[in-house]
């Protein structure tokens, strides 16, 4: 089969629709849940909080599962996971049941991201790293397009609970091709061409020339944590993360009760609404990804492809979230939150694109994990203020800002901490 690496990226690419769809169906039915059930806008901070804290000790524990049994057991055990959790949801009746499930979501959910670096660094060549990190970003502002529409769609014909049920199905029937396809690496997969084995495989040896590093030292290299954390190319990723992943999902768990609060939107306006700005993620996610591949085909370093790419998306976040902070009209709102995202997923494809530019082997998808599970700490803490700041929905100014004030940090980490991107040496 021709471009057999093409293929795995779809379906890592599609696995993040279904986690999307998973986790957004909360907070597009919000309204109607809170009002059976007798919730607030603090009780639902309390259940995303400790969603986000089973994410960030996922996706540490998942790094480390997904080094150990491999990227297609590590799929199927995440996968299994949050699907079975997505439909628990269905018999929830208080805050302390929707955490508890929240918490079996989130832990399950965080497999999807050190998988997915692991399946880009395992399938593809540095060139084209960041382009495929693109097409599985995309996958998510795709799940964030698709699920309010879906999401409100499946409620008004068979009501929340049924809802939590129907959206699970989605991630047992995407083991079924997971399962046929991804029968292991490139290096011996038995359906994969010989041509393009060999351009992957070179492909992941390529340093760059001015460097003069031995190809065979850096492939060898394959550090334990301790001597993981004590690189500054680690805390660059970890840091950058930090700053960089509250802005996200401060729009994933917010923006439909922003909706809801600023302008009045139902269940149905949200649906048919709060998809609009993730078009927007979706552009962002492949632009980036495909800048910084064409740069380095062009003959950019991947230092100066990386870094460029990442501050073209600070330079699309920062203005856009001042010039929402006091946007009237809802359209207007949309559009600029659109922006913001284009802007997010043009950098964090990058970013999360660095462990595989910085390290090689088992070392890839636990650096993603711990960088996925500390950016979680900056959220959950970004989660719990918000509706201290926005005076329980009444007041967005701050929230706004509150996002703006993260971007000049991110990009101070990717830019500076790091150093000059390219493959870490073990210290002698």
């Amino acid at each position: 089969m021709k471009h057999l690496r093409w293929l795995v990226v779809s379906l890592v690419s599609f696995a993040t629709i279904i986690n999307y769809i998973d986790r957004t169906a909360l907070s597009v039915m919000w309204p109607s849940v809170a009002a059976d059930l007798g919730m607030d806008s603090h009780d639902y901070a309390n259940i995303m909080s400790v969603f986000l804290i089973a994410y960030a000790v996922g996706q540490a524990v998942f790094g480390k599962i997904f080094d150990a049994v491999g990227t297609r057991i590590g799929f199927l055990l995440s996968i299994v996971v949050w699907s079975i959790s997505i439909a628990l949801h269905a018999v929830a009746t208080s805050v302390a049941s929707f955490s508890l499930f929240r918490i079996l979501l989130g832990f399950g959910e965080a497999g999807n991201w050190p998988g997915a670096t692991k399946a880009n660094a395992e399938w593809f060549p540095i060139r084209e790293r960041a382009l495929a990190q693109g097409i599985f970003g995309a996958g998510a502002s795709m799940g964030s397009i698709i699920a309010p529409p879906l999401v409100a769609a499946l409620y008004a014909f068979f009501g929340w609970q049924a809802t939590f049920i129907i959206v699970a199905s989605l991630g047992f029937v995407w083991l079924i091709p997971w399962l046929i396809v991804y029968k292991c690496g490139p290096d011996a997969h038995p359906w994969i061409t010989e041509e393009e084995r060999q351009y992957i495989l070179t492909g992941q040896k390529a340093v760059e020339l001015d460097d003069k590093i031995d190809e065979l030292k850096v492939d060898e290299y394959v550090p334990t944590l301790k001597e993981l954390l004590s690189h500054r190319q680690s805390w660059s990723v970890i840091l950058g993360r930090f700053f960089i992943e509250p802005i996200w999902w401060l729009f994933v768990a917010w923006l439909p009760l922003y909706l809801n609060d600023k302008f009045g939107f139902d269940v149905k306006e949200i649906g048919a609404s709060a998809w609009i700005p993730y078009v927007g993620a979706a552009i962002g996610a492949i632009f980036g990804g495909w800048l910084s591949g064409r740069l380095i085909q062009r003959g950019w370093s991947v230092n100066k492809a990386r870094k460029s790419v990442v501050a073209l998306g600070g330079i699309c976040m920062l203005p856009a979230l001042l010039a929402t902070s006091v946007a009237s009209h809802p359209m207007v709102a949309m559009g600029l939150i659109a922006i913001i995202l284009f802007g997010f997923q043009t950098a964090i494809n990058n970013i999360q694109t660095l462990p595989s530019d910085y390290f090689s082997g088992k070392s890839v998808a636990s650096l993603a994990g711990i960088s996925g599970a500390v950016g979680v700490v900056s959220v959950i803490t970004a989660i719990q203020i918000v509706p201290i700041i926005t005076q329980d929905g009444t007041h967005y100014l701050p929230f706004f800002i509150l996002g703006a004030s993260l971007v000049p940090l991110m990009l101070l980490a990717v830019l500076v901490v790091g150093g000059k991107i390219k493959p870490v040496r073990r210290k002698s």
